[in-house]
């Protein structure tokens, strides 16, 4: 009996795999390093080697298996299974849905990593199965995955949800896209860490300063701890940080009108401390009947919301 989903999600330092029954209940996980640049072509055979051995582990055979759902940074192409470009990796046109399926004879499905993130979450996660949601990933960059009528949305060529890539600041700082003013380079927990250096020196009684005088240098994590004392740098940079982007929420909502907003991410962990005045800067924003529709809540399920989303996309696929 086929019952087996098989999840992976492909990151730029490890791969993170998952087996799965098909109610979502977790068989095994486990995660691998990363071959990138000249060894990234090796890829599929590194996974579906570490798949065969777990499989034989656990004693499932592979008439057993549904199919493998695969997350991949950059560019996808859903309908192909082709990585258009993943910088981080060194791929280019890479036919990762075409190699995995060659290797395992069996159907494989490529999201971008943000994406199935979004239905990871849809499913066992914060989402409750919502119809219409969009997730937000605010990590060393800022990802987003759209969900609408229970389908995540990939767009014409791959790039439907960049949210860290729109503009919302003219003549901004330089973001790796090559573009300035990217909401990447104010929300992600580089764009915190370089905010908080820049005006650090302005508040030489501040927690901040005596942080940065030590290490010289600053993370996110340092800027909500310091935020939580009432820290007036941290109050400073938390709190454009979060009206710039509960600004770009309620754009996206006007659009989409979602039921959930959910916020992943390593920065998601300092949790109500982000989360509290983010509802507020997006009802400032937000038009009363969007906001009144909607929920803003931090993800659940961490480092496992690719592969549970994996899985789900060989579920939605195949069931």
């Amino acid at each position: 009996m086929r019952n087996i989903l098989l999840g992976v999600d492909i990151g730029g330092t490890t791969i993170k795999m998952g087996i799965t029954n098909v109610d979502g209940q977790m068989i095994d996980k486990w995660e691998i390093p990363t071959q990138i640049n000249d060894k990234a072509d090796q890829i599929p055979n590194d996974i579906w080697n570490s798949i065969k051995e777990k499989l034989s582990v656990h004693q499932i055979t592979e008439d057993q298996l549904i199919g493998i759902g695969a997350g991949a940074p950059g560019f996808v192409i859903a309908d192909t299974g082709v990585i258009a470009e993943a910088v981080n990796l060194g791929w280019k046109n890479f036919p990762l849905g075409e190699r995995l399926n060659q290797l395992s004879g069996l159907p494989v499905y490529v999201e971008n990593d943000a994406n199935i993130a979004a239905l990871g979450e849809n499913w066992l996660g914060a989402g409750d199965l919502s119809d219409d949601l969009i997730m937000i990933t605010l990590g060393t960059g800022v990802g987003g995955g759209i969900i609408t009528n229970g389908k995540i949305i990939s767009g014409t060529n791959g790039t439907a949800g960049e949210i860290g890539h729109m503009t919302m600041v003219h003549d901004g700082h330089l973001c790796n896209c090559g573009r300035t003013g990217c909401l990447e380079t104010i929300a992600s927990a580089t764009g915190i860490s370089r905010l908080a250096e820049e005006k650090v020196n302005r508040y030489q009684d501040s927690i901040l300063y005596s942080t940065y005088q030590k290490k010289n240098k600053l993370s996110a994590k340092d800027v909500f701890k310091a935020y939580e004392k009432n820290d007036p740098c941290a109050k400073e940079v938390v709190s454009y940080v979060l009206d710039v982007l509960g600004l770009a929420i309620s754009n996206m909502t006007t659009v989409l009108n979602p039921e959930k907003i959910l916020i992943g991410g390593g920065v998601s962990k300092a949790g109500d401390v982000l989360l509290n005045p983010l509802k507020a800067s997006y009802q400032k924003y937000a038009l009363p009947r969007i906001h009144q529709g909607s929920t803003i809540e931090i993800a659940r399920l961490g480092n496992d919301a690719g592969i549970i989303g994996g899985a789900y996309l060989v579920k939605q696929h195949s069931l």
